[in-house]
């Protein structure tokens, strides 16, 4: 609260955020284009393959989830590519809270922190993927996922507040909802608060939501719920992870970022790696500050990556970190 003022007020919350610099859309999907746009040496590919696997949330959040589905949406992944044992293994699984004990039971010894190769819980939360509820429902359902023990919450904002301007009413609920992430030993698992780029209109005012989460207390930044199009865009993610860096440079702490829904292909996926490395800083290319919210995308990661150690690679160049 230092960059806004020890009290916290409506209005001092209104006055940062819309004294925000507006941001220059032309230039912005400029810098995009030409990041996305690299190409590289085929040694590099095989290295960005793999970082994606390993950044990579694998997601069920359908009504007709059932446990069977959640164990084999464990067993890819813990084992993306039983055709090859060295295929790295991806950062979570994600699902919705009721089902959280059935993943930990799938994962069993492999569940643990994916920055040192085990596989973590997350969960949806806050009356997901809308969001409408009261606080003290959205409050229930992200407790009951936290007691359930899962190690990330995934929430979403009150999209209809915020473009009200009732920035102080969404700043409150996440406030709210990072406390409600305590843990019974005084942990708290991660907080991801998802914005829904795609029903924020501007970029603007994406990132005036993106400052209003971190300021909250959000752990992560993430474009979408994968419910509502458009999801992400390499554009929106530029736009965010500029956010983080630039909090970074005013306070030391390091804000994850991720995009969700509409990635599906891995000459995309790593046009994003190219897009944190160049504008975070490689630093963030680790799971507890970068992920991909895409399940699909890992089925063309694995078939490029089979092709690539093959010798039978016939694909598209790709842009890399280089």
């Amino acid at each position: 609260m230092r960059l806004i003022g020890a009290d916290l007020t409506e209005k001092s919350l209104r006055l940062h955020l819309e004294g925000l610099p507006g941001v220059d859309a032309v230039g912005l999907e400029r810098r995009a284009a030409s990041l996305a746009g690299r190409s590289i040496k085929t040694t590099s590919k095989a290295r960005a393959l793999d970082t994606i696997i390993r950044l990579t949330d694998l997601t069920t959040l359908e009504g007709a989830d059932t446990p069977g589905k959640v164990r084999s949406l464990v067993a890819k992944a813990l084992t993306p590519d039983p055709a090859r044992p060295d295929t790295p293994r991806v950062a979570a699984v994600c699902v919705y809270g009721d089902m959280v004990p059935t993943a930990l039971g799938a994962l069993g010894s492999a569940h643990g922190d994916p920055d040192d190769g085990g596989v973590s819980v997350a969960a949806v939360a806050t009356a997901f993927p809308s969001g409408r509820a009261s606080l003290a429902v959205k409050l229930a359902d992200t407790r009951d996922a936290v007691e359930n023990g899962a190690d990330e919450i995934d929430m979403v904002i009150d999209r209809g507040a915020f473009l009200a301007g009732r920035y102080g009413e969404v700043f409150e609920q996440i406030v709210a909802v990072k406390d409600a992430c305590r843990r019974g030993d005084g942990t708290f698992a991660s907080l991801k608060v998802i914005l829904e780029t795609g029903e924020l209109a501007t970029y603007d005012g994406i990132r005036r939501a993106s400052w209003l989460a971190i300021l909250a207390g959000g752990d992560f930044i993430k474009t979408s719920t994968g419910k509502v199009g458009p999801a992400a865009t390499l554009p929106v993610t530029l736009l965010m992870l500029e956010v983080v860096r630039d909090w970074h440079r005013l306070t030391g702490e390091r804000i994850g970022v991720k995009p969700a829904g509409g990635i599906r292909s891995a000459k995309q996926a790593i046009g994003y790696l190219v897009t944190v490395a160049e504008t975070a800083g490689e630093r963030w290319l680790q799971p507890h500050l970068f992920r991909f919210g895409a399940s699909s995308l890992l089925n063309d990661v694995l078939l490029q990556r089979q092709r690539l150690l093959t010798g039978h690679y016939s694909g598209p160049d790709y842009v890399t970190m280089d």
